[in-house]
């Protein structure tokens, strides 16, 4: 007679993941041990809204007026609630927080090599110049690694949708697979049938049927646990956090946005833009981590020709709907104009009422929120009346964490083409998230091969956040 062979408690743990689970949400659990005690952090959670394809800041946060005629934005400034700051009229309801705001205005690339859309977005997400031999993670997973979770049923790290043009740029680096983004997915957020995917229990994994298999690991656990590796005894946590995110009636409450009161909706503007913006106030209202938001509104019967609606205006940059496809194959058609409601219009509307809404709530107090570009556009209009790709000067904005508002933050020449004082590059854009978040910058984490690498040592945080 064979002999019986009791499972191993690696072997229980294995089984847990592919049987129990029948998914991958494990391996996003499996974090650092705890999170950082006793710390003097200014922020526990942060917010990122990732605008991606490069939004051109003179049309927006950084009006020049005194331009050249042939290359000037045609929306003028206007004032904000801070006497002496001024944006363009494509920002009406975000002039009314400006007081919440401090806006960066000397963004900039001083390395060459991050001027392309995949690049520039790996630069945006990680913080770390792309030419780096080391491929670095997202500023969202060294989070998650450093801090873990702040919510027992998600990962520490979601991306609300994360199918913007160049998502695939997230990456976890050197860290392991355990601190990937979790991308919620969908075209249209604002889609009564938008669901989550993943985040439910499948047919075959019912409450009953995954309470009896937690059950069944506890005693495993229980029986293998004197010769367990404190590796190993550490999964424990990950595993109980699997098994309350596929048990939890807080999760898909969390994703639900039709949930929310109809003035709510509308405060933050009908369509998917402000449906992104709001499931991303309410993933950090449930304790997340790290949450970034794009939104690349979708191709709908109402935007004909709008199969791209990113921020990439080489053509026709001001055209009151479709930019159509005028450029000789080199990019750029897909959009519709930076005045047109799809783009500045629901993004200044959206922007609006989750800082408001957020302050409102006293989110604000402990989330640090972040709306960033991966670049800018250039100060010269091109032959196809757009603007390209623009990385010697950009701007950037932030809220919350003791962030002090009502401040504009370096400046840029009359025509919005370079720094004049105080540039900031990404690198300090990353250290200071760190630093908001408390993460001794000092300490090392470590490859698989135990090779010290430090996080956010390139340069120093924007000393006018802190």
């Amino acid at each position: 007679m064979t002999p019986v062979r009791f499972p191993s408690r690696r072997d229980a743990l294995r089984l847990g993941a592919a049987g129990v689970l029948g998914w991958s949400l494990p391996q996003c659990l499996a974090l650092a041990a705890a999170e950082k005690s006793g710390s003097k952090a200014a922020a526990r959670y942060v917010l990122v809204v990732l605008e991606q394809g490069g939004l051109s800041h003179m049309d927006t946060w950084d009006p020049k007026p005194d331009a050249v005629a042939e290359h000037r934005s045609p929306h003028s400034p206007i004032r904000t609630r801070v006497p002496g700051i001024h944006f363009t009229d494509l920002m009406p309801e975000t002039a009314k927080v400006a007081d919440k705001l401090a806006v960066v205005r000397s963004m900039c690339h001083t390395k060459a090599g991050a001027s392309g859309h995949p690049d520039g977005t790996q630069y945006a997400l990680s913080g770390s110049h792309p030419g780096s031999a080391l491929r670095m993670p997202d500023i969202g997973s060294v989070v998650s690694q450093v801090l873990g979770t702040a919510c027992p049923y998600l990962p520490p790290y979601i991306m609300v949708p994360g199918n913007h043009e160049q998502a695939s740029q997230t990456s976890t680096g050197f860290l392991s697979a355990g601190t990937k983004v979790y991308k919620t997915g969908g075209a249209n957020l604002a889609d009564p049938k938008w669901k989550v995917g993943g985040l439910e229990p499948r047919p075959e994994t019912s409450a009953e049927r995954l309470a009896a298999r937690e059950q069944l690991l506890g005693g495993m656990n229980a029986r293998f646990g004197q010769g367990s590796t404190a590796a190993f005894g550490g999964m424990d946590r990950f595993y109980e956090q699997a098994f309350d995110t596929l048990t939890s009636p807080k999760v898909a409450k969390a994703f639900d946005y039709q949930g929310e009161p109809l003035s709510v909706r509308e405060r933050y503007g009908v369509g998917h833009r402000g449906a992104c913006y709001l499931v991303g106030r309410k993933l950090i209202e449930a304790g997340v981590r790290f949450v970034t938001v794009d939104a690349r509104w979708p191709l709908t019967p109402e935007v004909p020709g709008g199969f791209n609606l990113n921020w990439d205006h080489h053509d026709e940059i001001y055209a009151k709907g479709s930019c159509g496809t005028v450029r000789d194959k080199a990019g750029g058609e897909g959009r519709y104009g930076i005045g047109h409601w799809v783009m500045m219009g629901s993004t200044d509307r959206a922007f609006a009422a989750l800082i408001a809404d957020m302050d409102q709530r006293g989110l604000l107090a402990e989330t640090l929120v972040c709306f960033v570009t991966e670049f800018g556009r250039t100060p010269k209009l091109n032959k196809f009346h757009g603007r390209d790709h623009w990385t010697n000067a950009y701007s950037i904005a932030f809220a919350g964490a003791g962030v002090r508002g009502g401040q504009v933050i370096g400046a840029t020449d009359r025509d919005g083409g370079h720094v004049a004082s105080d540039p900031f590059t990404p690198e300090a854009y990353a250290a200071t998230i760190y630093e908001k978040l408390g993460i001794d910058r000092a300490k090392p984490l470590y490859t698989s091969n135990n090779r010290p690498v430090f996080l956010g040592h390139d340069a120093d945080p924007i000393p006018q956040l802190l």
